[in-house]
């Protein structure tokens, strides 16, 4: 089959984790797939070889996705192949960790807020319009728990998460008749390099158990596949939160109880 009968996926923050893992599963379901990654992009190279491994073609954009430019290189990248995109995942985002007041660093956290809200609203409105007008296409967003409960230690990420929920639930409803799928995939904690660039190594969180990225991605992937709104995915007691406890704390409760395994150094006593 050649690539012009292949249908097209892309694939942000593909260069590990969950990304990676995405970008695998799309080759495997004969996508040729789109990568890209912000800052660093060696572990690119991995996630290209992993794609062309399966018999499919990766093209690999390297994209800054927390400037506005980088966001518009990306779309363009996928105006110039000249093929509709059959599904994005979303999936580029970082965390900041540590005391709001002291403790975090404003650049970073104003560049977090770039790359986990405003690119992907950027890069929904570059793409979407072609898949309503078509009738056809799958959007997966890389959300994560900690959008659906106030996150002390983490108060920007958490905010940046609970922003990406309420935007694509908004957005999807504004389409809903458009043949476009819209999925929020929402990790609890997942064994990548997340919790290092965080600072949150000897947090409780960042020391307790993690989910493996191929579970992870794989509950994201099929989830979207079959057409769900989210996908609350990973350990089981993520998907206990997720499904019951949030549905029953108030938010004091769930902050309190976010804040004994987000607080630095609690992981140290």
């Amino acid at each position: 089959m050649t690539h012009d009968h292949r249908p097209l996926a892309l694939v942000t923050g593909a260069s590990s984790g969950i990304g990676y893992e995405l970008a695998r599963l799309f080759a495997a379901d004969g996508h040729d797939v789109i990568i890209t990654a912000s800052g660093q992009n060696d572990g690119l190279d991995r996630t290209a070889d992993a794609v062309r491994a399966t018999g499919v073609e990766a093209i690999v954009v390297k994209a800054d996705l927390t400037e506005y430019d980088g966001v518009e290189a990306l779309a363009q990248a996928v105006a110039d192949t000249g093929r509709p995109l059959a599904a994005a995942a979303l999936n580029a985002g970082v965390d900041v960790g540590g005391y709001f007041v002291g403790g975090t660093d404003l650049a970073a956290e104003l560049k977090m807020i770039a790359l986990n809200v405003v690119s992907q609203v950027h890069l929904t409105k570059r793409l979407l319009p072609d898949m309503v007008a078509r009738g056809a296409g799958r959007l997966l967003y890389t959300a994560s728990i900690s959008g659906t409960m106030p996150t002390p230690y983490e108060a920007v990420y958490g905010g940046t998460k609970a922003f990406l929920i309420s935007f694509v639930e908004a957005v999807k409803e504004e389409v809903k008749d458009s043949g476009v799928v819209f999925t929020l995939l929402l990790p609890g904690e997942v064994d990548t390099n997340f919790w290092h660039r965080a600072g949150m190594d000897t947090t409780k969180l960042g020391l307790g158990e993690k989910a493996a990225p191929t579970k992870v991605a794989h509950e994201g992937y099929e989830a979207m596949k079959a057409g769900k709104d989210r996908v609350v995915a990973g350990k089981p007691g993520s998907k206990f939160i997720g499904r019951v406890l949030n549905n029953i704390l108030p938010d004091t409760a769930k902050a309190a109880a976010h804040s004994g395994g987000a607080e630095p150094g609690s992981g140290l006593s």
